[in-house]
């Protein structure tokens, strides 16, 4: 496949989310007066980055309530599944149904020999196999991509500095300066306040752009565009017509799907994970009728 800008793109916003964390543990270094907090922090992101790598797959199997699948059980999808990763010289994935009549589907793993691939109840009876051919040639390239590692790594990340800003909120560590004159609470609270919302922000930032170079680059593995765009179509009506409820741990796989898979009033555009699927149709369109597509 093509390379893209967005992958530069990208590694520059899981740098910012790097900084970001070593920022938050210099700052409380500053308070209490010890350095080895910065080290800590980065030992902290080092294993939550691991962590996210070596468990992303079981996380997101786990939180659908997916089931293993073979190829009687579901044909069209294993049929699909194997002729595009045959045709990418890639490993056959591991298939997964979730028993949920939301329409949504992910890829999830560490890297295309340890892939599965999950598809709901709901979308593999709403959507035709020119349209699911689509839907699991843009989840397969999340994996070729390498994007549920850097998913699953920018939302750990995140998580880690979500946390810390509850815990400085409460003023657990603002007392503990060295003298009264190095101490800050304003920029404390500031810092509290805004970290964990500049993380999930640019953690929102790295989803939307794999999400759109998975869209361009699973319609050149199908060499089918507007079979995605219609399978985006569907998705959006029928994620209206049956939204998961955002639990937490819903809410941490969510990143993977191909449709955010919540109401509408559930997440704000500006926090959403997906890019708005009008401006995907537009792209994939675009694709279609053989027009540049600007990156994002």
């Amino acid at each position: 496949m093509h390379n893209h800008f967005n992958g530069l793109k990208t590694a520059g916003l899981l740098g910012g989310l790097w900084a970001l964390l070593l920022l938050v543990g210099w700052f409380i270094a500053q308070g209490t007066g010890s350095s080895v907090f910065i080290l800590v922090f980065a030992l902290i992101g080092l294993a939550t980055t691991a962590y996210g790598y070596w468990n992303s797959d079981k996380l997101a199997i786990k939180a659908m309530r997916a089931y293993p699948v073979t190829e009687a059980q579901a044909p069209a999808m294993y049929r699909i599944v194997s002729e595009l990763s045959t045709r990418a010289g890639k490993p056959m994935p591991r298939l997964y149904v979730s028993p949920t009549q939301a329409p949504n589907a992910f890829a999830t793993g560490r890297n295309p020999e340890n892939a599965a691939v999950c598809c709901t109840e709901g979308i593999l009876g709403l959507l035709d196999e020119r349209e699911l051919r689509g839907v699991l040639g843009h989840e397969l390239m999340h994996v070729y991509n390498r994007d549920i590692l850097t998913g699953s790594v920018a939302a750990a990340i995140a998580g880690v500095i979500s946390s810390i800003g509850q815990f400085l909120a409460f003023g657990a560590l603002f007392g503990g300066g060295s003298s009264d004159e190095d101490r800050n609470p304003i920029a404390g609270l500031a810092l509290a306040l805004l970290a964990p919302i500049a993380a999930v922000v640019v953690q929102m930032a790295i989803s939307r752009t794999r999400e759109y170079d998975a869209d361009e680059d699973g319609a050149t593995l199908t060499g089918d565009p507007l079979a995605l765009a219609s399978a985006l179509r569907k998705l959006e009506l029928g994620v209206a017509r049956a939204p998961l409820a955002p639990t937490q741990q819903l809410v941490n796989a969510s990143h993977m799907m191909i449709a955010n898979p919540f109401r509408a009033q559930d997440v704000s555009r500006l926090m959403s994970t997906h890019p708005p699927m009008a401006e995907r149709i537009a792209r994939l369109e675009q694709m279609a009728y053989g027009h540049r597509i600007n990156p994002s």
